[in-house]
């Protein structure tokens, strides 16, 4: 048997037995499924303001009933999104640094390297059983995300909006493997691996936490709940107009969100399941063709990291003293 599978198979092996990462993937799970039934919780807390609004209204003789909030059902899943970018990516480190850490700490991989392998199958091997498994997970995750948005939505879902859900499954997968490959690479690279892991969190808490969150502090439109331009009921066209008179500001806040690989996977996924009203009820091609330089960060971002773990993660590098 190729010795790529033969690794591929043990990493498959190896994670089944480790109770700690299904902990993980299950606490993952757990955060998903809370963030959706609290969206719902908090339509229907809006749904019963509004009723009551209404009906103070028609007592007070009034004839004018302002329109229903709407809830789209893709819209529930904003918070399990947010999760997956934060918790999915921290978990996603911890299974990749596991894959080279096990290793040096068994001293195994004298004895893995007495067999005639090949320069990138041991690497190849283990990219391959993370992909396995985070493909698992991710369907895991989505199926019963689907079935509980279908259950719980306020309208059904159509064909559309399980096609949304299979592209934003897809974008997650490639987010997750690339926290795992990334992570795997760095404890190839250095020699302690101590090091590796606070690399990889440091670049984590940078990545995922900060560059997103200065961005976010910089726009203005995000300091007042439902936007700024919005509570003071300035229209689209003159908020373009306003944010003309700041175009160098906007460039430098949106530079500072780009550098970071999370808000490319956000953007995508954010448009796919129109929780960007921008993107809401419109087609997928409009999504695409909005998001595409965020598509391709994205999947050349994780190719890049892919093939870093692979090139790092050799004989030579992992034997050194």
């Amino acid at each position: 048997m190729n010795n790529t599978l033969v690794i591929f198979r043990k990493e498959l092996l190896d994670i089944r037995r480790n109770k700690f990462l299904l902990l993980l993937l299950t606490f993952t799970l757990l955060a998903v499924l809370v963030s959706i039934l609290v969206s719902a919780l908090d339509f229907r807390v809006k749904m019963d303001a509004y009723n009551k609004y209404v009906l103070a209204l028609h007592s007070a003789g009034s004839t004018t009933v302002p329109a229903p909030p709407q809830l789209f059902p893709l819209q529930l899943l904003r918070g399990s999104i947010e999760y997956l970018e934060i918790l999915g990516a921290l978990f996603s480190i911890v299974l990749g640094y596991g894959m080279i850490a096990k290793e040096k700490q068994k001293a195994t991989l004298g004895l893995i390297f007495t067999r005639p392998i090949g320069r990138y199958q041991f690497a190849a091997g283990k990219i391959l059983a993370l992909a396995w498994t985070w493909f698992l997970a991710v369907l895991t995750i989505f199926t019963i995300v689907t079935a509980v948005v279908a259950v719980i939505g306020n309208s059904p879902l159509h064909a559309i909006d399980l096609y949304r859900l299979l592209i934003t499954a897809g974008l997650s997968w490639i987010y997750l493997l690339l926290w795992s490959a990334l992570a795997m690479g760095l404890a190839s690279y250095t020699r302690e691996l101590g090091i590796s892991l606070v690399a990889s969190i440091v670049l984590w808490l940078s990545v995922v936490l900060i560059l997103p969150q200065i961005g976010d502090t910089m726009d203005p439109d995000n300091q007042v709940p439902g936007g700024l331009f919005h509570s003071l009921q300035i229209s689209k066209k003159n908020e373009v107009a306003v944010l003309a008179n700041f175009a160098g500001f906007d460039k430098v806040r949106n530079g500072i969100e780009i550098s970071s690989i999370t808000k490319h996977y956000e953007r995508s996924t954010f448009a796919y399941l129109g929780i960007k009203d921008k993107f809401n009820q419109m087609p997928v091609g409009f999504a695409f063709s909005g998001t595409l330089p965020n598509l391709l960060s994205l999947i050349f971002g994780s190719f890049g990291v892919i093939l870093f773990a692979v090139l790092i993660t050799t004989r030579k590098r992992l034997l050194r003293r």
